[in-house]
């Protein structure tokens, strides 16, 4: 649920609330122009990690060159009682002799409406399809009015076959003085793969908070969320329910903290198959029978019910056209497709400006541990990092470049360890006389 408050219509004016999911709220001071980016560019990855063509789990990889286009679209506008922020990238790469082709588009989009002097109303968005690296659109904003790291966009995807996802959550915030508000509001999000090998994932959530405000640097608060998780061919589903206090503090104008924290009650049931022992099989079907053998590996419905921690916290220092931030946090998420339920635990770090006057930049570093605790019981987790540049060469055209990389981790399946990286470089066109922007 996201709860944007606007000082020009609305009585909040505080340090911006984690756990809604709002974006610092000094983003949403100035207006980003909206801006049309075009660019073209040769590229080159190490490994691209598929599914061989029968949907087994057999891991292809080759490096290759190849080229790509991208378009983007990114801004924000206000009115008298509406603020709308958008971000869209869409781009294809292709890569010579590579079984895969890699295309990739994600939007984020929030909207606020305030309907009177007490009531308003927020929408937020996000979605994509991606067949190589996650999107982009996890990452803090600076045209979006919320903190994508809060809604459930797929980031841990190990393999290079398609995934189309959608995260969408809305709330109503209901303002009772000057100090206290009220909020609910409720999500759903689809996380669609292609290869049959992998699961698809889909669930609800509804929340509900209350916070009040100490001063007008300091807020508090608590509240309660309930998430559902289920999966694709009933292998089975999971329940969460987590209860959760917040503080968030602005120590200036630009700078801000705010963090949440509580536990999760997780209750999931998946099928799982059980090998039968060795010894067993050696007694009921001796080597000389074991053609005609009747018994097989059964399958059993694996129940678990757990506490875990649940809590999330984000220092941002804002600029008039962009952020950088850190943030870290632990909660239950729907997996990656092969692991499912997992208990993750994230950080990362961000800087995205363009405000200088030939320059745009766009960089970030982003850690994964989780813990499986569906059909596959493991630890996975990834390490990752980006950077994308760009310089005005002449009016509205730019040189731009960028690397992605990043580092697969499991102690449990030593195969799921893989580092690939892709580097690109090329020529933009921006509708704008300014640099082409990343955020």
């Amino acid at each position: 649920m996201f709860g944007l408050a606007l000082p020009v219509c609305a009585q909040y004016a505080g340090p911006a609330i984690l756990s809604r999911g709002e974006a610092p709220a000094a983003l949403n001071v100035p207006s980003v122009d909206f801006a049309i980016s075009l660019s073209l560019g040769a590229a080159y990855t190490d490994g691209l990690i598929g599914i061989t063509a029968n949907n087994q789990e057999n891991l292809v990889r080759q490096g290759s060159y190849g080229g790509s286009a991208t378009v983007g679209l990114s801004g924000s506008h206000s009115w008298k009682h509406t603020h709308i922020g958008l971000a869209y990238s869409g781009g294809v790469s292709e890569y010579a002799g590579a079984p895969i082709t890699g295309i990739s588009q994600g939007v984020s989009l929030g909207l606020s409406h305030q309907f009177s002097r007490h009531v308003s109303f927020h929408v937020g968005e996000g979605a994509g399809w991606f067949t190589m690296f996650p999107p982009a659109t996890v990452s803090l904003n600076s045209s979006v009015p919320f903190d994508p790291s809060q809604s459930n966009i797929p980031t841990t995807d190990f393999y290079d076959n398609r995934t189309i996802y959608s995260s969408t959550s809305a709330g109503v915030t209901y303002q009772a003085s000057s100090r206290l508000s009220i909020s609910v509001g409720g999500g759903y999000f689809t996380d669609l793969r292609r290869s049959a090998a992998l699961y698809s994932a889909a669930g609800e959530s509804a929340s509900g908070d209350m916070q009040y405000r100490l001063s007008s640097k300091v807020t508090i608060g608590g509240g309660y969320g309930f998430s559902h998780y289920g999966y694709s061919n009933g292998i089975g589903s999971s329940f969460i329910h987590s209860a959760t206090a917040s503080l968030s503090a602005r120590f200036s104008r630009w700078t801000e903290f705010s963090f949440f924290g509580g536990a999760s009650v997780v209750s999931s049931s998946f099928e799982q198959s059980i090998p039968i022992s060795p010894a067993i099989l050696s007694i009921l079907c001796p080597p000389t029978l074991v053609q005609t053998c009747p018994l097989t590996p059964s399958t059993v419905i694996n129940n678990n019910n757990l506490w875990a921690p649940d809590f999330g916290a984000r220092l941002s220092r804002s600029f008039e056209r962009g952020a950088v931030y850190l943030s870290a946090g632990e909660s239950i998420t729907p997996g990656n497709g092969l692991f499912l339920t997992s208990r993750a635990e994230t950080a990362s770090v961000g800087y995205g400006y363009s405000g200088l006057k030939k320059w745009s930049l766009s960089a970030g570093i982003s850690y994964v541990r989780a813990l499986s605790l569906g059909n596959i019981q493991g630890a996975y987790g990834q390490v990752g990092g980006s950077l994308s540049t760009s310089h005005q060469l002449v009016s509205h055209v730019s040189f731009v470049a960028s690397v992605n990389a990043t580092q697969y981790q499991s102690a449990t399946f030593t195969a799921y360890n893989h580092f690939i990286y892709s580097v690109s470089a090329g020529l933009g066109w921006s509708s704008k006389n300014i640099p082409v922007r990343f955020f």
